[in-house]
């Protein structure tokens, strides 16, 4: 089996299961993704790691059409508000980028995917959002306002 690692530090990839992490802060409840060393609302240096939800909706996105080499576009960058809240900056993945096919309010779930591999084989592992089409059928959301060009 090859070793994986995540792009951030705040994908965990524990075997067959990955998920996102959420630092709190323990003083004042501000919640990061990533490590702290200390919370940029109250100055305490006590985190509490919280494990975050696999779903969501999607809350605002942008499909974007120019981006450097080697990165392909057009895709769509959103930001997913959690079951929980928390709200997450990720891509659409797993689903043709354009404003037919995302809509706010979409449930998506979260997915991992390769984006590279090392010299020694170690894949690079980063996070998206799919449509979940487990909730597609009957699915009431919002189309996305389609401006004139």
């Amino acid at each position: 089996m090859q070793a994986s690692v995540p792009i951030v530090n705040y994908l965990t990839l524990d075997g067959d299961e990955a998920y996102l992490l959420a630092t709190d802060c323990s003083s004042c409840g501000a919640s990061y993704l990533g490590s702290r060393i200390a919370c940029s609302r109250c100055s305490s240096r006590t985190f509490v790691e919280r494990r975050l939800p696999n779903d969501g909706t999607v809350g605002s996105f942008s499909i974007v059409h120019r981006a450097p080499a080697p990165i392909v576009t057009p895709f769509v960058s959103a930001l997913i508000d959690l079951s929980d809240g928390t709200t997450v900056k990720a891509n659409i993945i797993d689903c043709p980028p354009d404003a037919d096919h995302v809509r706010l309010g979409m449930s998506t779930v979260m997915r991992t995917y390769e984006v590279g591999r090392d010299s020694e084989g170690t894949i690079a592992m980063a996070f998206g959002f799919a449509p979940n089409d487990a909730a597609t059928e009957g699915d009431t959301a919002a189309p996305a306002t389609k401006e004139p060009r």
